[in-house]
């Protein structure tokens, strides 16, 4: 597994768009220049549509300070589809994320505890937020679908890191 760091270049990856066509994690889209990368585990998780409802609200506040907003899955498109038809989201999602891109952004992955949780390993939550210059500004990675970023904390420090210019943090190196 990899461990990403803060201020490192972000791994530029793509994955199917549901809707059609791709998505490129890394890669803001429509004019704006920071993009905010959301994994979540998949339809099987109760945690993850609240949080995705949540991010569906708050969209156009990240959009109105420059943040292009994504969320991505492992799942396949038939479940990212359920996932976005059952709570009317209208934000960018990707699926089929892969085990080696999983791995490539050092996510926590698990195994299923039945069939009836899904059928497949699947990436614990993760977000990203990659600044102007294509590095990690923000990164938080959990193995369990209890700890995340609080939505609206994430974007009132993101309004208060792109006003005053505040730095990447956390990146001392130990002699």
């Amino acid at each position: 597994m990899t461990k990403l760091t803060a201020e490192q270049d972000f791994p530029k990856m793509d994955v199917a768009k549901l809707g059609g066509g791709t998505l490129t994690l890394g890669q803001p889209q429509e004019g704006r220049d920071w993009q905010l990368v959301v994994v979540y585990r998949g339809l099987h998780c109760p945690i993850c549509k609240k949080y995705l409802a949540q991010l569906e609200k708050l969209q156009s506040q990240f959009h109105e300070i420059g943040v292009d907003v994504i969320a991505v899955s492992g799942d396949p498109e038939e479940k990212a589809k359920s996932m976005a038809e059952e709570d009317n989201l209208t934000l960018p999602i990707g699926y089929d994320l892969s085990l080696e891109q999983m791995a490539e952004l050092g996510l926590y992955i698990s195994d299923p505890r039945s069939p009836q949780e899904t059928d497949r390993p699947f990436a614990e939550p993760a977000t990203f937020v990659i600044n102007d210059e294509g590095k990690l500004q923000i990164i938080d990675i959990s193995n369990a679908p209890f700890a995340r970023p609080e939505l609206e904390g994430l974007l009132n420090g993101l309004k208060f890191v792109r006003d005053k210019g505040y730095p990447v943090r956390g990146t001392h190196k130990a002699a």
